[in-house]
């Protein structure tokens, strides 16, 4: 049974950081790109971050470049979002996606709210 798990949100000021990490199971972590994905209220999920398997392809929205770093640990399946210099309009809920399609919510877990207020 593929199982994601995300963690590490919470509530930070502007310009803070957080890093969230992703305990998977039950398929080849290994194998698969991985992406970090967010919907803040009222609009639509989108892609955050991506990494290749072996992680050396990294990709970014626009709006995170520069302040998120995406890695993994394929040895403990583990994925991970560092995230800086945060911004309002960073606050949504974010997941851990297997694969590249971040609608189905079968690929990605129940997700970990992130909210940048002062």
């Amino acid at each position: 049974q593929v199982q994601l798990v995300e963690s590490g949100g919470g509530l930070v000021q502007p310009g803070g950081s957080l890093r969230l990490s992703c305990a998977t199971s039950g398929f080849a972590f290994s194998t698969w790109w991985m992406y970090w994905a967010r919907q803040a209220p009222g609009k639509d999920i989108e892609w955050v971050s991506r990494i290749s398997p072996r992680s050396a392809k990294k990709g970014y929205t626009d709006s995170v470049k520069g302040r998120f770093t995406i890695s993994r640990d394929n040895d403990e399946n583990t994925l991970f979002l560092q995230m800086d210099l945060l911004k309002p309009e960073d606050t949504a809920v974010y997941f851990c996606v297997k694969g590249a399609d971040i609608q189905n919510p079968l690929n990605r877990g129940p997700g970990t709210q992130v909210t940048v207020s002062s």
